[in-house]
């Protein structure tokens, strides 16, 4: 899926948009056990109420495409085959409706996801009326397919605290219980991908919310589908091994060089509005390593590390590996964080035999929110 159609479902989690008419999940607590099942209408909840959990849900189709948002691709023999793919597919097609083939997912997750607390499995059923484009970027009400989809969200669930109110027939101030208190998801899906504005049966859409954790093992119950490295861990394996093959030639010349290059590639990638995400090679990061002047047998041995982590000719989203806003330099006592386009004003020089990193500071200075003269 593109960003472009990933924002398009997204927009569809409104109670004036969306098509879902009720939502259903389960309990479970830190046992495993399922402990309280619903399946409630969003048409009775109160407004702000139905708002709440279309904003829930919603939030397993948020963050980046490549890092949060990953694509799974099934194979052709899965969508012929396979028990996870017909399990899914059964699903959409009863709508939810199919109490035993909810319970077979619900087990799924429940065997493979691992938390110290309570959480809260979420699934909504929509069906979407895609309407097709014209060149005056109107839509054509005469012609269009329908999406139908579900989503899947595992939220964590805390008990709420007590908390002081104000009871207004008694005109007194009392302490009231609060209920379980339902948190961002964790992890979810989306069934099927929404590929070229159509239902692609051969993909889903992933989210994990943590960069260094994707949940592979809950990935594979559900998908049977080998997921990309973590975003977290991509940006640490590649610096491990720019660092080790660079040696002596890792200055800070070397890496702001590296840095700014895949910043201009995104921004490039942007400006021609390219809706595939982009990607990064390692021929990409070797002529890199040669502008910033790194001698070529570095540039091969970093070539050959680069295969043996991420597996030959991998493609990798270059936002994993770069801060696009910004770069950081520390120090066991410090740190220092510089906006992307600014980096020239840092720099290394060794004077009287100490090492020092240099700021050029030509603008106003703070320190503790005092401005200060230098």
């Amino acid at each position: 899926m593109t960003e472009k159609e990933i924002a398009e479902i997204r927009r569809r989690f409104r109670t004036d948009k969306s098509n879902i008419s009720h939502v259903c999940g389960c309990l479970v607590n830190e046992k495993k056990e399922i402990i309280s099942e619903f399946d409630q209408s969003l048409g009775m909840m109160p407004e702000d109420d139905a708002d709440s959990m279309l904003r829930i849900l919603k939030k397993t189709l948020s963050g980046a495409h490549g890092r949060n948002l990953i694509d799974i691709e099934f194979s052709t023999q899965q969508v012929m085959e396979s028990e996870e793919h017909k399990l899914l597919s059964d699903i959409r097609h009863t709508q939810l409706k199919d109490g035993e083939l909810v319970h077979k997912l619900y087990d799924k997750i429940i065997n493979s996801y691992e938390t110290d607390g309570s959480y809260l499995i979420l699934l909504a059923y929509d069906c979407y009326d895609v309407f097709a484009i014209n060149a005056d970027g109107e839509k054509d009400t005469e012609s269009s397919k329908v999406f139908n989809y579900f989503l899947c969200s595992v939220c964590p669930a805390k008990a709420g605290k007590a908390t002081l109110s104000y009871y207004f027939p008694g005109k007194c101030f009392r302490t009231v219980a609060a209920d379980t208190v339902l948190g961002a998801p964790e992890l979810g899906f989306m069934f099927p991908a929404f590929d070229d504005r159509a239902a692609n049966i051969y993909g889903a859409l992933y989210y994990t919310k943590k960069l260094n954790d994707s949940h592979e093992a809950t990935v594979e119950a559900l998908f049977n589908s080998p997921l990309p490295m973590p975003a977290a861990t991509q940006k640490e394996i590649f610096s491990q091994i720019l660092e080790e093959t660079a040696g002596e030639d890792c200055s800070m010349r070397m890496v702001r060089t590296v840095h700014s290059q895949i910043c201009n590639m995104l921004e490039e990638h942007k400006a021609e509005k390219i809706e595939e995400p982009p990607v990064l090679t390692k021929d990409d990061v070797g002529e890199m390593l040669r502008y910033s002047g790194v001698p070529e047998e570095k540039v091969e041995k970093f070539s050959e590390r680069y295969d043996e982590e991420f597996g030959k000719d991998a493609r990798l989203n270059p936002k994993n590996i770069a801060d696009s806003k910004s770069i950081t330099v520390k120090t066991p006592e410090m740190s220092v964080k510089v906006a992307a386009g600014h980096s020239n004003v840092l720099e290394t020089r060794i004077i009287d035999g100490v090492k020092y990193i240099l700021i050029r500071a030509d603008g106003e200075v703070e320190v503790n929110g005092v401005n200060i003269h230098i």
